[in-house]
C-alpha cells in the first residue's frame, strides 16, 4: 500500500492542485492513501524548516510530499514538491491534472479559510479540555466563601466549561484558605477541575483567564481618609504588574468589594494598561439594595424590579436613578401578561418616603459598609461575570463601573458607574437612553470626589476635600416645593458624620457622602 503525506501552505495554489490529484488517486486506487497537512502562511516556513531539519531533507517550497515507510521501519522518503508528485502520478498511475490557474487560486483561498476555521475550532475544544483559570484575591474573605459554589455550579461560565479556582491571599490566612479549598472540593462539582492556594505574590495570576479582585486587607492602622486612599495604590501597583506579567492575554478582570471600588479599578487600569479595556467594577450590589428597598415598599419581590441605574462612585457618592425603573407582575387594578411593566415612580405615591426614607436607608447601608456583604458581593460579581460571558437579558439596563470616554457629560479618564448592556463578550454603554440627564452640580460632585481620590492615591494631592455645594439647588429639579426642605435637612445631617478609624479601614468615604446621590426625579 502506498501511503503519502501532502503538506503545504494553506493558501498555496500548487498545494490545492496536488490535493485535488491526491484525492482522485485515493478515490480510484484501493491501495493509495493520502494524509494532508496544512499550515498557516505565517508559520509555514518555520514549520517546513523544522520538518526538514528533523528528517535531514532539503526542500524550501510549498507543497512538500513524502512517502511514509513506517511499515519498513524507515523515517519516510521525500518525493519533492508538486512537479515531482505529478511526475510520479503520471509514471506509476497514468494520471495527470488539468486544473486551471484560476481554479487553483480559488481553491487555495478556500483552503486557507477552512484551515483558519479548523484552528479556531481546535482552540475552542482545547478550552473545554484545559480548564478556565479563575483567580480570586483576598480569598479568605466571606465574599469568596459565598462566591465559590456559584462559580462551580456552571451557572456563570456554562455547564460544559471546567474551571480551576486559585485562592490568593497572604501567608497569615493560609489556614482559612485550606478550609475554603477543602469545602470547595467537597462540593464534587463536575465543573470544578481543581482548587489551589497561592500565598506568594510572584506566582499570582499565572495563566489567569478571570481575575476577581475583592477587598484587600490593611494590616497597619489607618488614621485618616487620605492614608486609607493612599494605601490602595501600592497593592494595585503590585497586582497590575503581576497581571501584566502572568495573566492570559485576554483575561477578564472584575473589581468588587465595599471600599474604593472605582479607585481600585482606575489604579489597576493604570498599572496594567494592556488589560485596561478588560477591567470593570461591579455596581450590581448597590442596584440590588435599591431594588430590595423598593420591593419592600411596594410589597413585591425584588426580582420584579428592573432598570434601576446607579451613577457615579459605587462605594461612595452615587446617584440612584429611578426614572427608567420598571415593575413587573405588580398586583393592582391594572394587570397584564408577564412582559407587561409599569414605571416604578408611577406606583410610589408617598414622595416623602422616596426622598427621605429611601435615601436614608441606602445611605445607612453605604455608611456601615453593609452594601457588599458576603452573599450580596458574591452574587453581584457572579451575575456580572455571567452577563460578561453570555450577555445580559435583552432590553435590560445594567449598571457597571467603566472608564469614562466623556459619555453623558462625565469627565474622561475616571471610572464611573453608568448604564450598559452586555453582548458578544463585551459591554456597550447605553448612550442613546432618553431622559437620563443629571444636573451639572450633581455630576460635578460625584466626578470631583473620584478625581480627588485618584490624585490623593497617586500622591499628587495632599488632602481630600469633598465638593461643597448648595444642597437645595441640587434637588430643585428633582422634587416638589413642599419636599425640598426635607431633603436639605437630611443632607446636612449626613455632613455631621465623622470618619471612623481602625486597623482595617475607615468608612469615612461612605459616611461623608451626602444624600444627593439617592434622590429620584418625579
Amino acid at each position: 500500500m502506498a501511503k503519502f503525506v501532502l503538506a503545504g501552505r494553506a493558501d498555496c495554489p500548487y498545494y490545492a492542485k496536488a490535493e485535488l490529484l491526491a484525492d482522485y488517486l485515493q478515490k480510484n486506487l484501493p491501495d493509495f492513501r493520502i494524509h494532508k497537512i496544512t499550515q498557516h502562511p505565517d508559520i509555514w516556513e518555520e514549520w517546513l524548516k523544522d520538518l526538514c531539519k528533523k528528517n535531514r531533507w532539503s526542500h524550501n517550497k510549498s507543497p512538500i510530499i513524502w512517502r511514509e515507510l513506517l511499515d519498513r521501519g524507515g523515517k519516510g522518503l521525500l518525493l519533492g514538491g508538486y512537479n515531482e508528485f505529478l511526475e510520479h502520478a503520471q509514471l506509476y498511475y497514468g494520471v495527470t491534472s488539468s486544473m486551471t490557474t484560476e481554479l487553483m487560486k480559488r481553491v487555495a483561498q478556500e483552503n486557507l479559510g477552512t484551515h483558519i476555521e479548523k484552528e479556531l475550532e481546535k482552540e475552542s475544544l482545547k478550552g473545554l479540555v484545559n480548564p478556565l483559570q479563575v483567580w480570586i484575591t483576598s480569598a479568605s474573605s466571606l465574599a469568596c466563601y459565598h462566591l465559590i459554589p456559584i462559580l462551580t455550579s456552571g451557572e456563570v461560565f456554562g455547564p460544559q466549561m471546567e474551571i480551576s479556582i486559585n485562592l490568593f491571599d497572604n501567608k497569615h490566612t493560609e489556614e482559612k484558605l485550606i478550609s475554603h479549598k477543602q469545602e470547595a472540593e467537597d462540593l464534587a462539582s463536575p465543573c470544578l477541575q481543581s482548587v489551589s492556594i497561592c500565598t506568594q505574590a510572584e506566582e499570582a495570576f499565572h495563566g489567569a483567564h478571570v481575575i476577581i479582585i475583592l477587598d484587600d486587607h490593611v494590616d497597619k492602622e489607618i488614621n485618616s481618609l487620605e492614608d486609607c486612599i493612599r494605601s490602595r495604590a501600592p497593592l494595585c501597583q503590585l497586582y497590575g504588574s503581576l497581571i501584566e506579567k502572568n495573566a492570559h492575554n485576554f483575561a477578564k478582570i472584575i473589581v468588587g468589594g465595599k471600599t474604593f471600588v472605582n479607585l481600585k479599578t482606575a489604579l489597576l487600569m493604570k498599572y496594567a494598561p494592556t488589560f485596561a479595556h478588560n477591567i470593570i467594577a461591579v455596581a450590581l450590589g448597590v442596584e440590588g439594595q435599591a431594588k430590595a428597598a423598593l420591593a419592600r415598599k411596594l410589597k413585591i419581590t425584588p426580582s420584579c424590579i428592573k432598570d434601576v441605574i446607579i451613577w457615579g462612585n459605587i462605594s461612595g457618592n452615587n446617584y440612584v436613578d429611578l426614572r427608567k425603573a420598571k415593575v413587573y407582575r405588580y398586583e393592582s387594578a391594572i394587570w397584564g401578561p408577564p412582559h407587561y411593566s409599569r414605571p416604578v415612580l408611577s406606583l410610589l405615591f408617598d414622595r416623602e418616603w422616596v426622598n427621605r426614607e429611601f435615601v436614608v436607608s441606602l445611605k445607612t447601608l453605604t455608611a456601615t459598609g453593609r452594601q457588599f456583604g458576603g452573599m450580596l458581593a458574591a452574587h453581584s460579581i457572579a451575575t456580572t461575570l455571567k452577563y460578561w460571558c453570555h450577555g445580559s437579558p435583552p432590553g435590560e439596563i445594567v449598571s457597571l463601573g467603566v472608564l469614562s470616554e466623556g459619555q453623558f457629560g462625565i469627565p474622561k479618564g475616571i471610572v464611573f458607574s453608568m448604564p450598559v448592556k452586555f453582548e458578544n463578550g463585551t459591554w456597550v454603554v447605553l448612550t442613546d437612553l432618553k431622559n437620563t440627564e443629571i444636573s451639572q452640580q450633581v455630576m460635578t460632585r460625584m466626578a470631583n470626589d473620584l478625581i480627588q481620590e485618584q490624585l490623593v492615591a497617586l500622591g499628587e494631592l495632599a488632602n481630600f476635600q469633598p465638593y461643597q455645594s448648595d444642597y437645595k439647588d441640587l434637588f430643585t429639579h428633582l422634587m416638589p416645593d413642599d419636599e425640598k426642605d426635607l431633603i436639605l435637612s437630611d443632607a446636612l445631617d449626613f455632613l455631621d458624620l465623622v470618619p471612623q478609624t481602625g486597623s482595617e479601614k475607615p468608612q469615612s468615604q461612605e459616611c461623608t457622602n451626602s444624600s444627593e446621590g439617592k434622590a429620584t426625579e418625579q
